[in-house]
């Protein structure tokens, strides 16, 4: 095996082996156990109360459980409990003492079956001494049975894994509000001279994939806050301002460029599967053979699947471009057509964007870069990846096969060319794609004309996110059958509770009937949801239930429970929900990710229906079906995060080196009398960084400037660390980590 340590986890070449069944277990069992002695001799008396998080090993998705308590010579067993993960047998074992050496107490689980042998779930195994000095008593993990470990010294192969591992203690709101207040003040003053914001330094202390995921979780950030807008013209007068040539704008990796790229992501990619779905399909369906590149034909191959007689390089040439063009025409004809369908947050940036690169670069020569600069995001950074690599992008469930791989390719190519508006066509190494040119002429001409229709859109982003825009309220936005929890069921089985009721939801209401045909409809207005969440599986001993609580108009809470077929089409009914109810005031704050049965919460036990929730609620937007949720609180603390990892650089001023004026700084600056309340302290940091600014520019700065911009960046982050108190230690890999509790 060849390891090797990285900052966040380890990179690691391992041996495949063989699998056992019995090894791959999980779960946990609560067991009470008692060593008794009466005039017969010593009894063990085990206590089998329940288990929980059982593997599933019968085709619907449960078990049958049961324990087998083994001492010595003796065993017993439990009773069967049908068809769940989490059963509960409060059963009372006893067995004797037998001559001998004392032994250990094993317990196994067993899930029984009808027809052949049992299946094993897992055992916990406890020696004389522990059963003697301090007896069993809670929850333990299952393991599997012991077994020599076989080294297949990588006959069946190796697998190279690269893990990364994070961890973040995630605090309540209130303590990330002023950096998120500094970082939302940020965005809304001038960009081009900028050099000391919270943003600039950022970016100054991020690059690679460290940068992508700081970008990733800024624009959810601000996108949650309603100032996706300006965040991004933010960023792009920045990237603007500092290009002295048009051909290098954002080509490169910057915040911006990552940050658009993201936005993106986030915000069209329904619009993305609506565009490039169809083509994409058609592609993996057909499988046509594809080849422009006189080196890489493969004649054979094209005999075999489509030619008759001795094919030539120019019949397979001709006969590639006629399936080239055939898949790009549509492409073509849906992107120019898709104005309308465009999401208006993107319309918007993209409008700001050119009104940015145009009034930099107003020359007639560079008339072509307030459009190169759309397409180069909307096409190159967009489209073209998604066509190359569709699953990435939720287009596909699995990868291309080598033959439809390399037909992605040079679809990918085609679109490129398309989005470079034809500036290097018939330049670099692939000339054997001229055969294809006279179609991307065209085509451009025609993309030209689109990108003016696009930005052409009025109106300015709304406060409280994109989530108005994205769910219009008359159009139905999902539907399909879901099984729905009967209201408050008496004395029924848990399978028997869930009705299968066909839901619509639109951006106003959330219905449900029996069919699709039927007129008797149920309904649940979105205004009145606040919260969408999981249910765990322990609730109801069912996987895929998510809950939906509503609030009426006496401010009573109702909650609906709701499972789909799996956890995809989980995924995309949370989703869909929590986008069609983000602008709801009054959002639950705190939810049970549990059920109120048995006159108690499953999750927390609290005998009271109306006790407050356990767990705190996720945000209440996903923008869209394969993201993850807003977390305002999750987003900046990794802000927070690339803060601390970077602040030994920060300390290191850019000048060091040079001597300092004779002009000292402000004498209630270097009193250290500051005895101000937290506001107080929050306006001067700012204050602070806005003159660091100043001392960032050559032609304004004086020494006691430039020194007090040191001095902000190190009040800045001391004032972060100080409110909100988290401890940092030192990992062994040098490398700063939060201390988790």
């Amino acid at each position: 095996m060849c390891w090797t340590r990285i900052p966040w986890g380890i990179d690691s070449w391992i041996n495949l082996s063989h699998v056992d069944p019995d090894a791959e277990v999980q779960g946990e069992i609560c067991l009470a156990v008692q060593m008794l002695e009466d005039v017969r001799g010593r009894c063990l008396r085990c206590h089998v109360l329940q288990a929980r998080d059982l593997a599933p090993r019968d085709i619907s998705g449960t078990s049958d459980p049961f324990a087998r308590v083994f001492w010595g010579s003796q065993s017993l067993e439990t009773s069967t409990i049908k068809k769940t993960r989490f059963p509960h047998w409060d059963e009372v074992l006893e067995l004797r003492e037998m001559p001998g050496p004392p032994s250990p107490l094993r317990v196994e689980l067993w899930d029984w079956d009808m027809v052949g042998k049992n299946d094993f779930l897992g055992m916990v195994e406890f020696p004389p001494q522990v059963l003697q000095q301090n007896p069993p008593n809670g929850w333990f993990h299952l393991l599997p049975f012991p077994r020599a470990e076989e080294d297949s010294g990588g006959s069946l192969g190796a697998l190279r894994l690269k893990v990364r591992l994070t961890e973040d203690r995630v605090l309540p709101s209130q303590y990330y509000q002023p950096l998120r207040e500094l970082l939302m003040e940020s965005v809304l003053g001038p960009a081009e001279e900028d050099a000391a914001s919270p943003l600039a330094v950022l970016e100054e202390l991020t690059s690679g994939d460290c940068r992508q995921e700081l970008a990733t979780k800024l624009v959810k950030l601000f996108l949650g806050q309603g100032l996706a807008g300006p965040f991004l013209d933010y960023l792009t007068r920045r990237e603007v301002a500092r290009t002295t040539d048009p051909n290098t704008l954002f080509r490169s990796n910057s915040l911006a460029s990552k940050s658009m790229e993201q936005f993106l992501k986030l915000v069209g990619m329904p619009y993305l599967h609506e565009v490039l779905r169809p083509v994409i399909n058609r592609v993996f369906e057909e499988k046509k053979y594809m080849e422009l590149d006189p080196c890489k034909m493969d004649l054979g191959r094209t005999r075999r699947i489509s030619f008759k007689g001795a094919p030539s390089e120019e019949h397979v040439r001709e006969a590639s471009l006629g399936l080239l063009t055939g898949y790009l025409e549509p492409i073509v004809d849906t992107i120019v057509g898709s104005v309308g369908r465009c999401p208006p947050a993107i319309r918007l940036a993209f409008k700001q964007l050119r009104q940015c690169v145009e009034e930099r670069f107003p020359q007639a020569e560079h008339k072509d870069v307030k459009n190169l600069a759309i397409s180069g995001f909307l096409f190159l950074r967009f489209f073209a990846p998604a066509i190359l690599t569709p699953k990435l992008f939720d287009l596909r469930d699995q990868h291309a096969d080598p033959q439809t791989r390399r037909s992605l390719l040079l679809l990918a190519k085609a679109v490129q060319s398309i989005g470079n508006l034809g500036q290097q066509l018939g330049q670099g190494k692939e000339l054997w794609m001229a055969p294809l040119h006279p179609f991307l002429l065209q085509s451009i001409s025609r993309v030209r004309d689109f990108l003016d229709q696009l930005v052409d859109v009025d109106g300015k982003e709304e406060p409280g996110g994109p989530a108005r825009a994205l769910v219009p309220p008359s159009v139905t936005v999902r539907e399909g059958y879901l099984l729905k929890r009967k209201e408050e069921p008496a004395g029924l089985a848990t399978r028997f509770a869930f009705k299968k009721r066909y839901f619509r939801l639109s951006g106003e209401m959330l219905s449900y009937s029996r069919s699709p045909e039927c007129q008797t409809r149920s309904s649940l207005p979105v205004s009145h949801i606040r919260a969408v969440e999981r249910v765990d599986e322990g609730a109801f001993q069912l996987p895929h239930v998510m809950q939906v609580v509503t609030q009426d108009g006496a401010g009573a809470l109702h909650t609906t429970y709701l499972q789909c077929k799996n956890v995809n089409e989980l995924n995309q009914w949370l989703s869909a929900l929590r986008k069609a109810s983000a602008p709801n005031p009054d959002k639950l704050a705190a939810w049970h990710p549990g059920a109120f049965r048995s006159a108690h919460w499953t999750c927390c036990h609290q005998a009271e229906r109306s006790a407050a929730g356990c767990s705190r609620t996720h945000s209440a937007v996903t923008l869209g079906d394969w993201s993850d949720p807003l977390d305002p609180d999750a987003e900046t603390q990794m802000v927070y995060r690339q803060l601390l990892l970077g602040r030994d650089r920060l300390r290191t001023p850019e000048t060091e080196g040079t001597e300092l004026g004779c002009v000292p700084p402000p004498c209630w600056l270097a009193s250290g009398s500051l005895s101000f309340s937290d506001g107080d302290v929050f306006q001067l940091i700012v204050w602070v960084l806005k003159l660091a600014c100043l001392g960032s520019n050559p032609g304004l700065a004086t020494h006691w400037l430039c020194d007090l911009g040191r001095v902000a960046y190190l009040l800045y982050l001391s004032f972060l660390i100080w409110k909100i108190r988290v401890p940092i230690v030192h990992t062994s890999w040098g490398c700063p980590k939060e201390q988790m509790s």
